[in-house]
């Protein structure tokens, strides 16, 4: 109904002054049919009978309210406003018989009077509002919902009972017709009883309409059993299925009361089941089946009930176990491969098996899965539409993580050469950047360790790969151009720590640990710890440490400076990384000295635990390359042998400590030299005094 906007004649203002003091009163104009009164919807949401009841006492077409408003720190009695009305309106109410009523009027979105008292939960409220405009039981708000509707959100029982006994004395279909009425969102009041989890509403519905909950009907929208499963209400899922064993299973977008289940648990799974065992195979509006859905403690039950489920596949050609592996589902995975072997071997559309789906999204249980199984070592090398293997999308994924599982299986082929006609080395190889980088960096061991391993290239000449990966790495992503950046943040970076410990170092020299002697002593001003094997080694670790990173300090103002061309300033990037490294090497040593010079006199014990737990840091420093040769170790012994493993890991142990640790061996030595060739000060004469002069 559109809404008729009428023109009101002022009152005189005589007329108004007349009726109420003009202190305590202010003209208000009724609210049109579009726009509510302020008045009726403070009165309305506030819950109060008394102050509904005595404005709408007094609602006289095209009357003029005279709203009592109080004066500062004054309060209303009951709470609201009092409503009077001119003596001269009475007498022109027959004039305007035809104006709209104050209860005509609606909120910006669209509530009537009945939808907020319906709201507030207040049936004495109703019960005025519906004993002056019963027309309003019908009418709904901007988003479709009726008075009704508001009532269920909110769970108010009482009101709901109310406005339902109000629809069963309408002529025609009575209460059956309201209780029905859907929303925009295609819902009946049912729907949000059950999202509000009101059980006293749901009965009341139910007692009413016992087939409510078939609505909507299959593929309409979220029946109330859906909205009770993915909510978890299973009380009122039991309820609903009581009262109407045929009611509605439909959810949104294609799926069923099934797929919420097996989200939300074992025990609704259970129950959905019992109740209808067809819903396996129905797919949502993405070819998704429950299953698809099922998580590893709730599919057991799933493809027991229909293991042809297993074999459905949904609107990207996925199947079940391509999404249990795409979830990381191990269980689900290993469940499915148990139950039906052949399973394991389905392609999607894009032709990958569930391991080429895991590898991709970096699922490493289900890769570690699927290469321990034995019975599975048929899928390994089978190849998805592009000639991938599960090995090839390791490697590009430049995972150790994924690479070493199939690694370190003897099935698993190292030279099967995809659509590009690329082998997993030559994938490894385009994914090392040209120029400089860490070589503890997974890409470069997973390339190294293919080589190691015998891995050949595919069939194409080496100059055309060469082009393909210059062009790549240089032309298409301007890689010069981001080493360069890279190089001035590491050379910003490094530079810092460099001259922090040249810095610490220096003023270590003139700062020794113990002091120095007083003057007036022999050999005043030299250490007081001086011939000692701790403070020797100290002073040999402390220079070090300041040589070493003034090196580097020198070698990171050169990488950074744009006079030098791109080789020479990797070559200075190199010299200052392993310098920092050495440098910290001997500040570590140069501080366990020093503390044990001061403490072994008096707290050995102190002294030397202190030196135990200053090789953490070295320790620290080398961590990352331990860690991915031990992850190797497994690989690398199936693939070479024990004897090589042994030989090889042997080598890169006495290796990586002499080049990491050679300082120790120069300062120790040094230190035990220097006590071989010790001049004492308190052996030789004092020197004569000199005379005033």
């Amino acid at each position: 109904m559109e809404p008729v906007a009428t023109e009101e004649p002022r009152p005189q203002q005589s007329q108004t002054s007349a009726a109420t003091p003009a202190s305590s009163a202010r003209q208000v104009p009724v609210a049109t049919l579009h726009q509510m009164h302020p008045s009726l919807l403070m009165a309305s949401s506030s819950g109060d009978p008394e102050a509904l009841r005595a404005l709408l006492d007094v609602d006289v077409p095209r009357a003029v309210v005279i709203v009592d408003v109080p004066a500062a720190g004054e309060t209303p009695n009951g709470g609201a406003a009092v409503v009077q009305e001119t003596r001269e309106h009475h007498q022109q109410a027959p004039a305007a018989a035809a104006a709209p009523s104050l209860l005509d009027g609606v909120t910006p979105l669209g509530d009537t009077a009945f939808h907020l008292v319906a709201k507030s939960g207040s049936v004495d409220c109703a019960r005025v509002v519906g004993s002056r405009a019963r027309r309003l039981l019908d009418e709904s708000n901007s988003m479709g919902d009726t008075p009704l509707h508001c009532a269920a959100r909110a769970g108010h029982r009482a009101v709901a009972a109310y406005l339902v006994g109000l629809a069963r004395g309408e002529p025609g279909a009575g209460a059956g017709a309201l209780l029905r009425r859907r929303n925009a969102r295609g819902e009946t009041a049912l729907h949000e009883a059950v999202r509000a989890g009101s059980e006293e509403v749901v009965e009341l519905l139910l007692a009413e309409d016992p087939e409510l909950a078939r609505i909507p009907a299959s593929r309409g929208g979220a029946s109330p059993l859906y909205l009770a499963i993915l909510l978890r209400q299973t009380k009122l899922a039991e309820k609903l299925h009581d009262k109407d064993p045929h009611l509605s299973y439909s959810g949104p977008q294609g799926q069923n009361a099934l797929h919420a289940a097996v989200v939300t648990g074992k025990e609704h799974v259970r129950k959905v089941l019992e109740w209808n065992q067809g819903l396996t195979a129905l797919r949502d509006d993405r070819g998704s089946t429950p299953l698809h859905f099922a998580a590893a403690l709730v599919c057991r039950q799933l493809f027991h009930t229909d293991r042809a489920a297993l074999y459905l596949p949904d609107g990207d050609g996925l199947f079940p176990i391509h999404v249990a592996a795409a979830a990381g589902e191990r269980g689900a995975v290993a469940a499915f491969v148990g139950a039906c072997p052949g399973s394991a071997g389905l392609r999607d559309a894009r032709g990958r098996t569930f391991l080429h789906v895991a590898v991709e999204r970096k699922q490493v249980g289900v890769v570690i899965y699927a290469c321990r199984d034995r019975s599975l070592t048929w899928i390994l090398n089978m190849q998805d539409n592009d000639g991938n293997t599960a090995l090839h999308l390791a490697v590009r994924a430049g995972s150790l993580r994924l690479f070493c599982p199939l690694f370190g299986r003897e099935a698993v082929n190292l030279n099967l050469t995809n659509a590009n006609g690329q082998t997993p080395v030559d994938v490894s190889l385009h994914k090392i950047p040209p120029g400089w980088s860490y070589n503890q960096n997974s890409e470069v061991r997973i390339h190294h360790a293919l080589l190691v391993a015998g891995a050949t290239s595919g069939a194409c000449r080496r100059d055309h790969f060469r082009q393909e990966y210059d062009d790549r790495h240089r032309v298409k992503s301007k890689q010069d151009i981001k080493e360069l950046d890279r190089m001035k943040d590491l050379t910003q970076t490094l530079c810092i720590g460099s001259v922090l410990i040249a810095t610490v170092t220096f003023g270590a020299t003139f700062a020794l640990p113990g002091g120095n002697k007083q003057d007036d002593h022999p050999g005043g001003g030299t250490p007081t710890l001086a011939g000692r094997y701790p403070f020797d080694a100290f002073m040999v670790a402390n220079t070090l440490a300041f040589i070493f990173s003034s090196v580097a300090t020198v070698s990171l103002m050169r990488s950074g400076s744009p006079m030098f061309n791109l080789l020479s300033r990797r070559v200075y990037t190199r010299v200052a990384f392993y310098f920092v490294d050495t440098s910290v090497t001997c500040l570590i040593a140069a501080f366990a000295l020093a503390v044990y010079a001061v403490l072994e006199p008096v707290a050995p014990k102190t002294a030397t635990a202190v030196c135990v737990m200053s090789p953490l840091v070295v320790i620290c420093i080398k961590a990352e390359l331990w860690m991915k040769w031990a992850v190797l170790a497994g690989p690398f012994f199936v693939r070479k042998g024990p004897i090589w493993t042994i030989g090889t890991y042997t080598k890169v142990l006495v290796g990586n400590m002499l080049v990491g640790l050679w300082p120790f061996l120069l300062i120790f030595l040094w230190a035990a030299y220097g006590r071989d060739n010790l001049v004492s000060v308190l052996e030789s004469p004092a020197p004569p005094p000199q005379p005033l002069i």
